[in-house]
């Protein structure tokens, strides 16, 4: 899509040997440091992804979940799961002895093991080039010396009073006088720049064993949790072969359950079939049929996808042509679909992911999350982790996709993907916005294949995504007037998003050129660079 320089926006990063797409600036540099100093991308990866675990804390840290793609410049994928399980007493029996019907994200049950920690360690094993000590340092500077609090993070801080007052520990580390922080306030975590340095001195064995794994059951169990050392001593980050699918030319490779990955590539199958590159980007039928085919491919994830050792179904199976025919055939491109199963999984917002490519061509795609606003609200005392709430993904019930088990991963809804094109890599992008991230994948993907949007425009391209509950259309306030109405005329009901839906970063390669060109969301503070 030609830019309109006229009107207000970014324009996207072009760049000769590297670039860093992340959603804050203090990440950002951190990353272009390491790959000015000789790191390479995955490298970069951990240094910005140890400064968001402190300066972004309600949308990630060291006490969540990892997912990553690196592509070789030559076009091979490793992907790394780094997910960890739900506590190995853990069952929907246990959780019914113990009072428990539903698993909330403050719950002690919605902690699954961290895997964030190990995930970083081991893609530093398989591809870096660097240690935790010199990568962790800018983090553990920010943590220790304080660093001020950006406008994006500041005004989601001031949403979650409520739910940080709620636990003393939480409440004395992340609030300022029973308060949020204010923009430009300096904070210090001297607990967090602590948990830092043992890991960087001792690997991540520091963090899943001894003092700071006793920390972490102990806030647990005081809640009621059943997580042991055991369960934190036994977690591992798998290596997986990506799923990948073709989209007119292009290869997109997403990583398989128990991510929602596979999501994205139903969408895209689905949207195959209607030939969007004739409609109009911001119109009624492109909107119609995307929504379309995001409700029915979000009934296929909440009916299959979970952990692959207790899915009933091959993920490939999934994205056969026969099935996606099948599913395509149940959008009528003049009316609503009324027979979609509605989903029921709890909503989530908070990720960060970040995007890296350097000199010589290997690429990061990386996403980090505590899944609800601060995780589940829950601080280790001594350590200063901020525990996630992944398990909130679980059914406290049994004959579920997603029912609670020992060991189990739960569905998980961040994912990240790249694409490549004639063999080489083409395209590292990610989308946050809980849910909406495999939506999102579509979304960006057709904006450029489809659309001929660069980067940026296709990542500032507004959006919309369904009520999980309600299948109410939620739209971007820049979505037209005339394509709202024209939804409503085929049934739709539209409401108004609540603010931006997601974000994203992306890095176009053009090896032809010799040219990389980065795009991140303003939505989320992002804040891409390269040299």
């Amino acid at each position: 899509m030609k830019r309109d320089f006229q009107a207000p926006g970014r324009s996207p990063v072009f760049a000769r040997e590297a670039a860093v797409a992340t959603s804050h600036p203090l990440a950002t540099s951190a990353a272009i440091e390491v790959l000015q100093d000789g790191g390479n991308a995955v490298d970069a990866a951990i240094a910005a992804a140890a400064v968001q675990a402190v300066v972004e804390p309600h949308m990630t840290g060291i006490g969540g979940d990892c997912f990553a793609l690196v592509t070789e410049p030559d076009g091979r994928l490793t992907g790394f799961n780094g997910s960890g399980a739900a506590p190995r007493a853990a069952s929907p029996e246990k959780l019914a002895e113990l009072g428990v019907s539903e698993i909330t994200d403050t719950s002690p049950h919605a902690v699954t093991v961290p895997g964030a920690i190990r995930a970083w360690e081991t893609l530093l094993k398989a591809h870096g080039t660097r240690q935790f000590k010199s990568l962790f340092k800018r983090a553990i500077d920010y943590a220790r010396d304080g660093f001020p609090v950006a406008p994006r993070v500041a005004s989601d801080w001031a949403k979650n009073v409520d739910k940080l007052a709620a636990d003393p520990v939480s409440a004395a580390r992340y609030l300022v006088k029973g308060a949020a922080p204010e923009i430009g306030q300096v904070l210090k975590y001297p607990h967090l720049a602590a948990t830092l340095e043992a890991i960087g001195d001792e690997g991540a064995d520091a963090f899943y064993t001894g003092a700071i794994a006793e920390d972490i059951v102990s806030a647990l169990a005081a809640k009621g949790g059943i997580m042991t050392t055991d369960d934190l001593a036994a977690c591992h980050t798998t290596a997986v072969s990506p799923v990948v699918r073709e989209y007119k030319g292009h290869a997109i490779a997403e990583l398989p359950p128990n991510g929602q990955g596979v999501i994205a590539l139903i969408m895209l199958g689905i949207l195959e079939r209607f030939h969007l590159e004739s409609l109009d980007p911001f119109g009624t039928e492109r909107f119609h049929l995307e929504m379309e085919a995001a409700r029915l491919a979000y009934a296929v994830r909440d009916h299959y996808v979970t952990d692959p050792g207790y899915m009933d179904i091959c993920h490939t199976r999934l994205i056969g042509e026969d099935y996606i025919d099948q599913l395509a055939q149940r959008i009528s491109i003049d009316k609503r679909q009324t027979d979609i199963a509605e989903t029921s999984l709890a909503p989530q917002t908070d990720t960060i992911y970040l995007s890296i490519v350097d000199k010589d061509g290997l690429s990061v795609s990386f996403i980090n999350s505590l899944f609800s606003d601060f995780g589940s609200g829950i601080v280790a005392p001594e350590s200063g982790v901020l525990l996630h709430c992944r398990g909130r993904s679980f059914k406290a019930q049994p004959g579920f996709a997603n029912s609670i088990a020992g060991g189990k991963r739960p569905m998980h809804t961040i994912i990240p993907a790249v694409a490549l094109k004639n063999g080489a890599p083409w395209l590292s992008f990610g989308v946050m916005g809980g849910h909406y991230q495999a939506c999102g994948h579509a979304h960006l993907l057709t904006n450029i294949i489809d659309y001929g949007m660069d980067v940026q425009a296709a990542i500032d391209f507004p959006r919309m995504f369904f009520d999980l509950e309600t299948h109410a259309l939620q739209a971007e306030r820049l979505v037209p007037p005339s394509t709202i109405e024209g939804l409503k005329a085929l049934g739709h009901t539209v409401v108004p998003a609540q603010g931006a839906i997601g974000g994203s970063q992306a890095i176009m390669i053009d090896k032809a050129r010799h040219v990389l060109t980065a795009g991140s969301d303003p939505r989320k503070d992002g804040h891409a660079a390269g040299y």
